[in-house]
C-alpha cells in the first residue's frame, strides 16, 4: 500500500520537512511486530487508522534515507522516531498524514487533520474558552462549522508540537486560538497558552476537512 507525497499538507510546512498522506484505511497485518504491539488490543477501526499512519510515516522517512523502519510507540503513546529525526502523525475519517524533519533543524512538529462538522456546539464548553465561544456564536452555518473545526485542530497541532518540547499535556482550555480576518485569509492563527510562548499555526481547508501544522524550528547555529 504506497503512501503518497502530501499535496494537501505541503503548503503548510517549511522546506526540509517531508510529508506523506493516504486516503483510505491501512492494513494492520502489514505492520511490523513492534508496531502491531501498539494496537494489539485496539478496536479494528483504530488498528486500521494506526496502520495507515505508520505507512505514511514510513514513506516520509525514506526521504531521509531511512528504509523499513519499525515505528514503535512509547509509554506516552507517541511514535518513537529515529533519534536524529522528529515527526508527527494525524488521522481522521478516511485520511491520514505524517510529517518528518531532521532534529538539527526542527525541535518539534505537530500536524492535525479534522473532518469539518465534527466539533458540534454541544462540545464547545469542553474545548473552548468563553471568548472563543463568543467568536463562534457570531458566525452561522458552514462558516461556524469550519471555524470551530479549525480552532480545535489548531489546538491539537499545538499540543503535539509543545509536548515534544515540554513533555506536558495541556487541557483544551489551557490555550486560546486568536486570529484576525487578515490572518484567517493568510491561512494562519495564533495559539496562545496561559503560560509560555505563543505559536503560529498554519492551516488549509479542503471541502471535507481542515489541516493544521505547528512547527518549532531550531535556533540558527
Amino acid at each position: 500500500m504506497p503512501a503518497l507525497d502530501c499535496a494537501l499538507l505541503r503548503p503548510l510546512l517549511p522546506a526540509g520537512i517531508a510529508a506523506a498522506e493516504w486516503l483510505g484505511e491501512g492494513d494492520p497485518t502489514q505492520l511490523s511486530d513492534a508496531e502491531q504491539h501498539g494496537v494489539r488490543r485496539a478496536a479494528p477501526k483504530r488498528a486500521r487508522e494506526f496502520a495507515a499512519g505508520r505507512f505514511c510515516a514510513r514513506h516520509a522517512l525514506t526521504r531521509f534515507g531511512v528504509e523499513a523502519f519499525a515505528l514503535g510507540m512509547g509509554r506516552d503513546r507517541r511514535p518513537l522516531w529515529p533519534p536524529h529525526l522528529v515527526g508527527s502523525i494525524t488521522h481522521t475519517d478516511g485520511f491520514c498524514a505524517a510529517a518528518v524533519g531532521e532534529r538539527r533543524r526542527f525541535r518539534a512538529i505537530g500536524i492535525d487533520a479534522e473532518t469539518i462538522g465534527g466539533v458540534t456546539s454541544d462540545l464547545w464548553s469542553r474545548m473552548f474558552l468563553p471568548a472563543e465561544i463568543a467568536q463562534l456564536e457570531r458566525l452561522t452555518g458552514a462558516e461556524q462549522a469550519r471555524t470551530a473545526t479549525l480552532m480545535f485542530s489548531a489546538k491539537e497541532a499545538f499540543y503535539k508540537c509543545q509536548y515534544e518540547l515540554s513533555g506536558q499535556w495541556l487541557e483544551f482550555t489551557d490555550v486560546a486560538v486568536e486570529f484576525s480576518r487578515d490572518d484567517y485569509e493568510r491561512g494562519r492563527v495564533t495559539v496562545r497558552p496561559r503560560h509560555g510562548t505563543s505559536t503560529t499555526v498554519r492551516f488549509g481547508f479542503t471541502p471535507e476537512r481542515v489541516l493544521t501544522a505547528a512547527i518549532a524550528e531550531s535556533a540558527p547555529a
